[in-house]
């Protein structure tokens, strides 16, 4: 068998590859069903050279997990501590899980449905990602019905209307249909904020400063894969 390349960009191109291949068979065939050999076909690699890459199926999928909540997470905190209201850091995280959704499809298929097959350090890692993640979202709940706009609730009984919302969209959604993230972000948010309590004159405000905040500060995009950088100082 050849040797496969080194550890050059070479060979990282090859297993992000490989990775995206895995979320897609993972995704189709789940992720107990899908054999190596499987994996093996479809990127045209001998067990031993796919091992050269992946290491084990189990990291696979944990590589796979990390695709979606590592950027996820980062950008979620990001734009939990804007120093903005929390009604508008609510619509912009809500577009940016939307937009990893609409971009790693099968990802966020094997995310749902196979993280369970995780076990030890890893399991907990990712439990623990999705608590934080759980938690940015309750903070900026707590301050909404804090400032008075939203009326008082459970908080975690409303966090997770929030994520049942959002959550299920990788079931039926079509990347290249009529609804785009920020679409489907206004009209969630429309249904949870009037959900809520907030009054009806919250729901223009908050979309006028979601748009003045993506065409004012491209800097800053809600996309979880891309790196927000700092405009210069004007002057």
């Amino acid at each position: 068998m050849p040797r496969p390349p080194g550890h050059g960009p070479g060979f990282e191109v090859r297993r992000q590859k490989i990775i995206d291949v895995a979320a897609s068979l993972f995704a189709r065939q789940g992720y107990a069903a899908t054999s190596i050999n499987d994996l093996g076909r479809a990127v045209g690699l001998a067990k031993g050279a796919l091992y050269y890459y992946i290491g084990s199926k189990e990291n696979l999928l944990v590589e796979i997990q990390s695709r979606v909540m590592g950027p996820l997470l980062s950008r979620a905190r990001q734009i939990a501590d804007l120093d903005m209201d929390p009604l508008l850091r609510l619509r912009l995280l809500s577009e940016s899980l939307l937009t990893i959704i609409y971009r790693r499809l099968d990802h966020i298929w094997v995310y749902e449905h196979d993280y369970r097959s995780l076990s030890g350090a890893e399991l907990k890692a990712l439990l623990g990602q999705r608590s934080d993640f759980e938690q940015l979202i309750s903070g900026l709940l707590a301050e909404v019905v804090e400032q008075g706009t939203f009326r008082a609730m459970p908080p975690r009984l409303a966090t997770l209307q929030f994520l049942n919302l959002h959550n299920h969209t990788y079931q039926w959604v079509q990347p290249d249909g009529q609804w785009d993230a920020a679409f489907l972000s206004r009209e969630y948010c429309a249904t949870l904020f009037r959900g809520f309590g907030a009054p009806d004159h919250a729901l223009p405000k908050v979309e006028e400063r979601a748009k003045a905040f993506k065409r004012d500060r491209p800097d800053l995009p809600l996309d979880p894969e891309a790196e927000w950088k700092s405009l210069p100082a004007a002057g």
